[in-house]
């Protein structure tokens, strides 16, 4: 099926996808060569742009956009899972343990949330687990307590995710107990937010989709804020992070009626071992 032959709103969201992608690949894109591409018109491709530069993905220049000067290049799942490793594994532990037997989960992408579907206990039964992961499903295929269920969607590779266009119709039909969702930031006054747009949606839908949102962030997103809108705080129960999370912050988001969990990793902060 021809981008032109799809709803407005799929078309939208495919452009800005390829859009993006084009840019992490090449650093910079042409109006014209998006507008034969993508078969709309060059006004469309500009009215593309400025949407993306309002989010930070890129900087508009003549006849194009660049990389946003703010931004970076996307890193791979498989780089991401290294850093933080000892928090990232303490937290999904966490994560993990709140799971029981007859529940239907969702499990978010990410290196945290792939941490967490490998400490899923394998005595588990009755589980149904929700994933937008490719990664996350075929961790799971070993558990033979747990049903898995793929969202569907278009596939970004450095994530092994599944995103819109498509990628929200199946959440919007199902009803979780709890829903384990990663993100990229934590600030008290812009809640929770993400570096990625479109995964942005998918966590949005998440958790719509859930009766209890829990969120797992190591040290390093608290206080950060990323370009793409998720959640306010007051639609989260819950927190997970580790020590490491700077203090001040923490009390705002509790002063703000936000429930969090510090667990301790095995790792040294401010010269101390936690």
């Amino acid at each position: 099926m021809k981008i032109t032959d799809q709803p407005v709103a799929l078309k939208a969201a495919l452009r800005h996808d390829t859009i993006r992608r084009a840019i992490e690949v090449n650093g910079r894109v042409s109006i014209a060569d998006l507008s034969d591409r993508l078969g709309v018109s060059e006004v469309t491709i500009r009215e593309d742009l400025k949407h993306l530069e309002s989010s930070g993905v890129l900087t508009r220049v003549r006849g194009g956009a660049v990389m946003s000067r703010n931004g970076a290049m996307e890193m791979s799942l498989e780089e991401t899972s290294t850093t933080n490793r000892a928090e990232k594994m303490a937290i999904a532990a966490r994560g993990a343990a709140m799971v029981e037997d007859g529940q239907t989960i969702i499990i978010d992408v990410g290196s945290t949330t792939t941490y967490m579907a490998k400490a899923l206990s394998p005595s588990l039964s009755r589980v149904v687990v929700i994933t937008n992961g490719l990664n996350i499903a075929l961790i799971l295929e070993a558990l033979p307590g747990v049903s898995v269920i793929v969202t569907g969607g278009t596939l970004r590779p450095l994530q092994h995710s599944l995103v819109a266009p498509m990628g929200t119709l199946l959440l919007d039909q199902l009803k979780a107990d709890i829903a384990f969702l990663g993100c990229n930031g934590v600030d008290p006054t812009r809640g929770f937010t993400n570096s990625n747009i479109a995964e942005a949606e998918i966590k949005q839908a998440m958790v719509r989709s859930a009766t209890k949102s829990v969120f797992l962030a190591d040290h390093d997103k608290i206080g950060h804020v990323a370009s793409a809108f998720v959640a306010d705080i007051s639609s989260a129960d819950l927190l997970i992070t580790d020590e490491g999370a700077d203090a001040t912050v923490l009390g705002n988001l509790r002063a703000d009626g936000l429930a969090i969990e510090v667990v301790r990793s095995t790792v040294i902060h401010g010269g101390g071992t936690r």
